[in-house]
């Protein structure tokens, strides 16, 4: 049985898994009726952990990666639309929501995040996917991508740089001051002291301040990412990845032209990432670059319509 918590106070208790929503009016929720109640929700072992995933459509594999602090909820106006062509599956990274939560900081390396993948997409009983990727679940997908080519057809990334772009960017003092809240997430115990604070503000704030579109999060969206976070592990999980960001394997790697077909979608006033971050054609073999103007960080929850045009044209189906 899910944790329950309030997410609709007329209602009282619901499930966080959202498995169906009978007697709620449509309009009274992030989801329609009809998508959610489609949605399947499971488990699968790779890599050593268990992770949940919720699943939708029949087809080729196009799996979905959540950033910070998010899960597989972030996905929720692309799941439907693209379940009409393919086995959509939306990933609660390891350290996140219902997937396992390992205490080790070392098990957050962004080698153990790719091994997560290649063994799911695997697990999945697939070949290849078509790997999506939004914050950190963009780096991981160019991991991927680099690591386990033959695994990726198409790779598309939403307001996440190129890893040699990434770290380029450091070269800017603009760049160092957005990316300030790394240096604080090395810390121990503090960050997950502050970020808990006050029933979890934290989560208001960064959704709010990174967003230029206000009104596409809403309030419900808010307290299911709440809760997704408070659930026990998943803040200090969470935050492992930061601390295994700097580590000099990365900062010593090298990376050469991608073979992957790759599409980038940018939100060009996104608050964390300067907009000359977006660009890749040198590192990049089949490069494309869609902007979307007064877009802030969370690219496919702002302006889901547009962020579903661009994945479909690339993907060569009709959205």
């Amino acid at each position: 049985m899910a944790k329950a918590f309030q997410i609709f106070p007329q209602l009282g208790t619901v499930e966080l898994k959202i498995r169906r929503y009978s007697g709620i009016k449509n309009d009274a929720i992030a989801m329609p009726l009809s998508d959610a109640a489609m949605l399947q929700h499971q488990f699968l072992n790779t890599n050593g952990i268990r992770l949940h995933y919720v699943t939708q459509g029949h087809g080729p594999l196009l799996l979905l990666l959540h950033g910070f602090p998010e899960f597989w909820y972030t996905w929720r106006h692309q799941i439907p639309v693209f379940a009409e062509h393919f086995t959509v599956v939306a990933l609660d990274l390891r350290g996140y929501n219902d997937s396992d939560k390992p205490t080790d900081i070392s098990a957050y390396t962004l080698s153990e995040l790719g091994k997560d993948i290649a063994g799911e997409i695997t697990a999945l009983g697939y070949d290849q996917c078509y790997l999506v990727g939004h914050d950190w679940g963009g780096a991981i997908a160019w991991h991927v991508a680099y690591t386990y080519p033959d695994q990726v057809a198409k790779l598309i990334v939403l307001n996440c740089p190129h890893p040699r772009r990434f770290l380029d960017g450091f070269a800017d003092p603009g760049q160092w001051l957005r990316s300030a809240y790394i240096g604080f997430f090395q810390l121990p115990w503090l960050p997950e002291w502050v970020l808990q604070a006050d029933d979890y503000q934290f989560v208001d704030r960064v959704f709010d301040q990174l967003a230029v579109n206000r009104r596409a999060i809403t309030a419900i969206d808010i307290q299911a990412f709440k809760t997704a976070l408070a659930r026990p592990g998943a803040l200090q999980g969470s935050l492992n990845y930061y601390r295994n960001l700097l580590s000099p394997s990365l900062l010593q790697q090298t990376w050469p032209v991608l073979a992957v077909p790759t599409l980038m979608i940018w939100g060009e006033d996104d608050p964390v990432f300067a907009s000359s971050l977006a660009t890749a054609e040198e590192h990049v073999r089949e490069f494309h670059l869609r902007y979307i103007a007064h877009c802030g960080h969370w690219v496919p929850q702002e302006y889901p319509e547009l962020v579903n045009q661009y994945m479909g044209e690339f993907l060569g189906v009709s959205v």
